[in-house]
């Protein structure tokens, strides 16, 4: 089995996420690609909702798109412990957060429900 690599490091993750302009979207999608990395992005989404949670200003709208954004176009492997990244807090940024991701419904089409 391969050991996931250290880079990119949680740091570099979470200011990517801050962001979040095409390029760095770009640069995410193609981390969520390699399940290796899952680790490094989910311990720096862990790092940027930390971060969103001891700002001066909590731009909700912008943990809100960036929820939207990721429950939207990562993969099914990584949906639920997205979900459950975004259950770890009640502070108001883990929810502006969490509203996105819910938002996006892409827990709902990585695991439908089972018809009736």
């Amino acid at each position: 089995m391969q050991q996931a690599s250290s880079f990119p490091d949680r740091e570099t993750v979470a200011s990517k996420l801050t962001s979040l302009v095409s390029e760095d979207k770009a640069w995410v999608s193609l981390l969520m690609e390699n399940a290796l990395q899952d680790e490094n992005l989910l311990a720096g989404l862990n790092l940027y909702l930390d971060q969103q949670a001891n700002a001066r200003f909590l731009n909700s709208l912008k943990l809100e798109a960036a929820g939207e954004w990721l429950g939207a176009n990562a993969p099914a492997r990584l949906q639920i412990r997205l979900a459950e990244t975004a259950r770890t807090s009640q502070h108001p940024a883990y929810l502006a957060f969490r509203k996105g991701l819910t938002a996006s419904a892409g827990l709902e089409k990585a695991y439908p429900k089972a018809p009736i």
